[in-house]
């Protein structure tokens, strides 16, 4: 999500129910409903740019590891899990090789998904993934029927409360949530800072009131951890920078494109200056009864 000066960069700000939703947790792309009627235009440049990328959001496969090691899952028991945002399926693919699990990958783009299917087969856990396009807001799980539900960096799309609230009822009593959401590090921060979230995520807060959510919403927290620097640096940004000159060769150097690579670019400026104040929190957490 960002807060930029100028009409161009107003312009790109973010609509979260067509196009973030699908990218994990990549603010640049919730701006461009904001456009009219050139919005399909920019989805697919979108889409574009960041379907190559093994993952669309900050994130790490040993961080995924650590969240289930400390979810405390049984590996060797038959489950069934939800990976709710997928995207390409970066934890997808991690959680198919690590469990004894049917996997739906749930995503709204299937351009995504067909990336996912591929490096499914190409790992050899293809018969274990079942791909789903579907809105995050419009699940077809039954009540209980899950063992896990897992989810990097895109609950914020729906809101974490009222995620937290709908998907609670597809998991069995004592099933388990892993989500990552988007996370103060400290009481305060720079008042730029604070505006932007504020008016870009308002549900955006520190670690003690997310674990609260999770316990009025009849979780017991099991575990907690922060994203490092590395997971949006070395796993996502530096990726995605290293894909602009093709990305805008592709699409002919158009005006569209390049104002997607400056909002991409803006949103490193500002995590780089501002990293000490904000990442992803990762909750680990038990449904009771």
């Amino acid at each position: 999500m960002k807060k930029q000066g100028g009409q161009q960069r107003h312009n790109i700000l973010i609509h979260r129910n067509l196009l973030v939703a699908l990218l994990l947790f990549n603010p640049v792309i919730t701006a461009f409903a904001k456009k009219g009627n050139e919005t399909m235009d920019d989805y697919k440049l979108l889409i574009d740019l960041h379907k190559e990328g093994y993952r669309q959001g900050p994130g790490g496969d040993a961080e995924t590891e650590l969240a289930l090691n400390l979810a405390m899952i049984d590996r060797a028991a038959p489950l069934k899990v939800a990976d709710i945002g997928c995207g390409t399926g970066a934890s997808t693919i991690l959680l198919a090789r690590l469990l004894n699990a049917r996997i739906t990958a749930v995503d709204f783009l299937q351009d995504f998904l067909d990336v996912l299917d591929q490096r499914a087969k190409s790992t050899g856990v293809a018969d274990k993934i079942s791909p789903l396009v579907r809105s995050m807001d419009d699940l077809p799980f039954a009540d209980e029927e899950l063992d896990v539900i897992w989810s990097e960096g895109a609950i914020y799309n729906i809101g974490f409360e009222r995620g937290i609230e709908e998907w609670r009822r597809f998991l069995k009593t004592g099933g388990l949530l892993v989500a990552s959401e988007i996370t103060w590090l400290t009481g305060s921060r720079p008042a730029e800072l604070q505006k932007h979230w504020d008016s870009e995520y308002p549900e955006i807060n520190v670690a003690s009131a997310k674990i609260r959510v999770l316990e009025k919403h009849g979780f017991t927290p099991v575990g907690y951890f922060v994203l490092p620097e590395y997971c949006w640096l070395e796993e996502y940004y530096r990726p995605m920078q290293a894909r602009f000159k093709d990305f805008l060769n592709r699409n002919g150097n158009s005006e569209e494109a390049r104002e997607i690579v400056n909002a991409e670019q803006h949103e490193i400026d500002l995590y780089e200056r501002y990293k000490a104040y904000i990442s992803y929190g990762v909750y680990v957490a038990k449904k009771t009864e």
